[in-house]
């Protein structure tokens, strides 16, 4: 069995008449620990208590050691029951809260009550709070009791019980229900409905010579991921209070610390799901300086490298790596941040400009060569092996031009087996460290012998071009890389 199944404490709170799913009640779902045993639901527990060890308490503890997936959870519930539980969600709140008053001009005179239901804000003006509220705490109907003043504070966030829902609130109880788990709603002849649900995180508006997949290659990889009984939805950053409704993330844009892929990644772990690129691979990769630290621990060749704080004597760095050299920011992509130095005037002006947004640098010995080599390891084991060769007239992989727009040197895909194995193999020792997820390895073959120069998180991958040789293969072992996973 599969789809959304809701659980009430009595038949009359949600008549099945009123809803196109399963409606159980709760004490037939503690009962009978054997009923879904054909598939994965995803539960919504609509009982009229969420109180410590009361019946809908224990729906949702033991949907968890059923492998249900369920809203709420048991951490959801306990941490509602009072205000110094959630005290640490307040401060963005309430400043989401705010911005929406402001941006509608409102200022409420007397003690304000707004109802959220999955999400969605009865009052439409705070629909942007409504979505962040759903994203801190994913229970179906929230009130929240806001206090007035020259800045509106939140006094309490507690559970709404569904049979208490007066004027016209079950109504929107239960359009936002319908529009929660639309996704599901789908004529079932119109295709073998999938065993799993992967979520694949992309920017439709991100340049496509930049994010790690085109639109193009989900599009393959949904193709291949139907045979194996997986449905591949993309999702964009709008869509976190969804991401607890599939088994797993796969991220397909760029990444950052900063911005709402981590946040999707972090949400995904906590939520126990499979998850590339995972938090921890996240802040091990994208940060140069911990990288090359890592890399150095666990005798991965390297360039020669100089760390720089803002106090450091430049003239050293010069004098250990010599001219020309290559200076970065720890946390660049994409060939940004990246500046060739050929004079020691240059070295002061540019890390004069560097140190204003990092408190670090990283200065390394130039390596130039005609192409970079980039491998593709997934669990510790090599997926795929590519040379990138420099863009015409420039030393690096990508040139940027001053409009904006860049160029890119030409590829070349090897079979396993054609590629040299001292560069599979350094790769593979370089990317273990990190982590058991699906890695990009950029290195360098010089006379001086094999060096890794970073390790990405985020490594692209692309239909008809880090495939031309594994072809399906290579999306397939991914697929099977999440499939062991869900099945764990």
């Amino acid at each position: 069995m599969t789809g959304w199944v809701i659980l009430v404490d009595q038949p009359r709170d949600l008549p099945n008449a009123e809803t196109p799913h399963k409606v159980i009640t709760t004490s037939e779902y503690l009962a009978r620990p054997r009923l879904f045993d054909m598939g994965r639901p995803k539960l919504v527990n609509l009982a009229r208590s969420y109180a410590y060890q009361s019946k809908g308490y224990y729906a949702s503890l033991l949907a968890e050691a059923r492998g249900h997936r369920v809203v709420p959870t048991v951490e959801t519930m306990l941490e509602l029951r009072e205000q110094k539980l959630y005290e640490h969600a307040l401060p963005e709140l309430e400043e989401e809260l705010n911005r929406c008053a402001r941006r509608a001009d409102f200022q409420p005179e007397g003690e304000l009550k707004l109802l959220v239901c999955f999400g969605i804000a009865r009052d439409e003006r705070f629909e942007p709070f409504g979505r962040l509220l759903f994203d801190w705490f994913r229970c179906p109907a929230l009130e929240v009791i806001v206090e007035p003043g020259t800045r509106l504070s939140i006094d309490r966030i507690r559970p709404r019980n569904i049979n208490r829902l007066a004027n016209g609130e079950a109504e929107f109880f239960r359009e936002s229900l319908h529009n929660h788990t639309r996704r599901e709603w789908r004529d079932p002849k119109a295709r073998t409905v999938a065993k799993y649900d992967l979520a694949v995180l992309y920017d439709p508006n991100e340049n496509e010579k930049t994010a790690p997949s085109s639109a193009t290659s989900i599009k393959h990889f949904a193709r291949i991921a139907e045979k194996m009984s997986v449905d591949i939805e993309p999702i964009t950053k709008r869509q976190l209070a969804e991401l607890a409704e599939f088994d797993g993330l796969f991220i397909r844009e760029t990444t950052s610390i900063d911005n709402h892929t981590y946040r999707f990644a972090r949400r995904a772990w906590q939520e126990g799901m499979p998850v590339i690129d995972d938090p921890i691979s996240m802040i091990r990769c994208t940060n140069k300086v911990f990288l090359m630290e890592l890399l150095q621990q666990n005798q991965v060749p390297t360039p020669p490298t100089v760390i720089l704080a803002e106090d450091t004597d430049l003239s050293k760095a010069i004098d250990e790596l010599g001219l020309p050299m290559v200076v970065k920011i720890p946390d660049g992509s994409f060939s940004r941040g990246v500046h060739k130095i050929e004079s020691a005037a240059e070295f002061k002006r540019v890390a004069d400009e560097l140190f204003e947004e990092t408190d670090l640098v990283l200065a390394q010995k130039f390596l130039p060569t005609e192409f970079d080599w980039r491998v593709g390891v997934l669990a510790g084991e090599p997926l795929f092996v590519c040379q990138y060769r420099m863009a015409r007239g420039h030393w690096q992989v990508v040139k940027y031009r001053p409009d904006g727009s860049s160029h890119e040197g030409g590829f070349r895909a090897f079979d396993l087996e054609q590629a040299p194995s001292e560069v599979i193999d350094v790769a593979v020792r370089a990317a273990r460290p990190i982590g058991d997820g699906f890695y990009g390895v950029d290195l360098k073959q010089t006379d001086n012998g094999i060096v890794v120069m970073e390790v990405n998180d985020n490594p692209n991958l692309e239909h008809g071009i880090e495939d031309v040789v594994g072809k399906d293969e290579i999306w397939t072992r991914l697929l099977k890389w999440f499939i062991e996973r869900f099945e764990q």
